[in-house]
């Protein structure tokens, strides 16, 4: 188990959980859904098969992750957030949000998640106030503002307003400004299907990280 700080304040209580390094990075792999250890594995790269292993060991222990089996056909393991691990989510985009300032490391990456949950703690939910969904590569994710605030959760949307279909690489490119929308549009390697408010507020999520055209 982790060390603990031996303190009763609610914060140190909170490090003796989540605290270890790359605890906290393996909620943020979660918040959009379940994940075989692989993909976790692939989402984290800095991190050795051991370490995410005794981390999601100590995370189920303190009820904030779970191991569920699928059902046929698939067959395989999943690790997914309890409900109490759930409540971090606004802990973990008001981080992402907070440590913008600070600096990058080198050669610095973003897993499709990390990005994903980033677009989702900066985008306008006044805007972006209607049901989408992303289509990057394999993985498709809903996107839905109709509550007020914008989440995000792996799966297909029910009767989205439009529909986004690229590849993770180009998705950074745009997302993080190295690459404008329409460039990669007319390419091809970037697809908006919708009516115009709705294709706009999609357009409004990608630039919401750097404000870029």
């Amino acid at each position: 188990m982790n060390r603990s700080y031996g303190d009763q304040c609610g914060v140190a209580r909170s490090l003796d959980v989540i605290g270890e390094r790359w605890a906290l990075l393996i909620v943020r792999e979660l918040l959009l859904g379940p994940k075989r250890f692989n993909d976790l594995l692939a989402g984290l790269p800095g991190a050795s098969p051991n370490v995410i292993s005794q981390r999601l060991r100590e995370l189920a222990g303190n009820d904030v992750v779970r191991h569920r089996d699928l059902g046929p056909p698939a067959r395989v393991g999943v690790y997914e957030l309890t409900g109490w691990g759930r409540e971090l989510e606004p802990v973990v985009l008001h981080l992402g949000q907070w440590g913008t300032r600070a600096p990058l490391p080198e050669a610095a990456g973003w897993s499709l998640d990390s990005l994903l949950i980033a677009l989702q703690g900066t985008t306008d939910p006044a805007v972006v106030n209607g049901r989408y969904e992303l289509r990057v590569g394999t993985d498709v994710v809903t996107v839905d503002g109709t509550s007020g605030s914008v989440r995000m959760r792996r799966g297909t949307a029910d009767r989205p307003q439009a529909v986004l279909t690229t590849d993770a690489d180009t998705l950074h490119a745009v997302a993080l400004g190295m690459r404008p929308i329409a460039e990669a549009a007319r390419s091809g390697e970037l697809r908006l299907d919708g009516d115009r408010p709705a294709i706009g507020a999609l357009t409004s999520l990608l630039q919401s990280l750097t404000g870029s055209p």
